[in-house]
């Protein structure tokens, strides 16, 4: 049986990647979850599905039960549907798993020098948040999960073979790095902050990867995804300056979904774009630690009067 490697310590390679960095070596650890799914590929060939998702469950999934679960689907799947995404997950793997060794190989070495790097721009950074890198079933690139009352960062290798393919990762990393380490503190998250996250994001990844393309900054799924929003943009800013305080899952679903249809015939997920646009504009007045420090109500007012002022220059 090939070990597992649960934690992987990136302190020393943070502490030297970049000048400046605080002296105590950051406690970020990397839970490495995606190794085990080849394990267990590989040890049930030739057997049937329920052999892989019983050998899959506890071998790995008992890490971490809560993602793999359909709890916190909340009605939304069931037990027997998790299985299903189980061996749907097993039957595609033949076809991403050199992909999916060279991902996971990547993640390991190149992770350390990602932290390094955006802990350089922003030395108030702790990375100390733990990492769960995973196969995720299809499910998601990056991002967290509230899983049992605590938030888990995530990656999905799986996911990250079909979206980001072989390129520069660099953007993408510095992009779901800066969301472990933004705050604006806002109780709820109506459009409008969603725009800010996200655009926010964004824009830190393009301003650290200056030659990065709309692919790599992942503004090109789906396809020519700022090309078609660039083609209705007054529309699209006049639709979204009616939605900012909204907290409706319909809208949001529209705007930072790629499967997102809400009726009004503008691209799906141009939030992803248009918060970057907004977030341009606040950023011709302030620098990136400005913007990542706005609270709650400094952080609306800026997105209120970025989109009114690109607004303006569309008529």
């Amino acid at each position: 049986m090939k070990t597992l490697f649960p934690l992987l310590f990136f302190g020393a390679a943070l502490s030297a990647g970049a000048a400046g960095l605080p002296a105590q070596p950051p406690a970020m650890k990397v839970h490495d979850l995606a190794s085990g799914f080849t394990t267990v590929f590989e040890r049930n060939v030739g057997k049937p599905d329920a052999d892989f998702i019983q050998d899959f469950k506890a071998s790995v999934a008992a890490r971490l039960p809560g993602f793999y679960g359909a709890e916190r689907f909340e009605g939304r799947r069931s037990a027997g549907q998790r299985d299903a995404d189980l061996a749907k997950a097993r039957s595609e793997f033949p076809a991403i798993r050199e992909a999916y060794a060279n991902k996971v190989a990547r993640f390991t070495a190149e992770l350390p020098g990602h932290i390094a790097s955006f802990r350089a721009a922003f030395p108030d950074y702790p990375a100390t948040t733990d990492v769960w890198f995973l196969h995720s079933l299809g499910e998601m690139d990056g991002g967290t999960r509230n899983i049992d009352g605590k938030v888990y960062f995530i990656f999905g290798a799986d996911v990250m073979v079909k979206v980001h393919g072989n390129g520069n990762e660099a953007a993408f990393f510095h992009h779901e790095l800066f969301h472990d380490y933004h705050n604006m503190d806002c109780k709820t998250e109506p459009i409008w902050a969603s725009l800010w996250n996200e655009g926010l994001a964004t824009y830190v990844a393009k301003r650290m990867n200056p030659s990065a393309n709309n692919a790599e900054l992942l503004l090109d799924f789906p396809r020519n995804l700022v090309a078609d929003t660039r083609k209705e943009l007054k529309r699209a800013l006049d639709d979204v300056q009616g939605k900012l305080d909204s907290e409706d899952q319909a809208v949001y679903a529209g705007l930072f979904y790629g499967s997102g249809n809400d009726g009004t015939g503008l691209p799906p997920r141009r939030g992803y774009y248009l918060g970057y646009l907004v977030a341009e504009e606040v950023g011709k007045g302030m620098s990136l630690q400005q913007m990542a420090k706005l609270q709650c109500d400094a952080a609306r007012s800026a997105v209120v009067g970025a989109v009114e002022r690109l607004r303006s220059t569309q008529r």
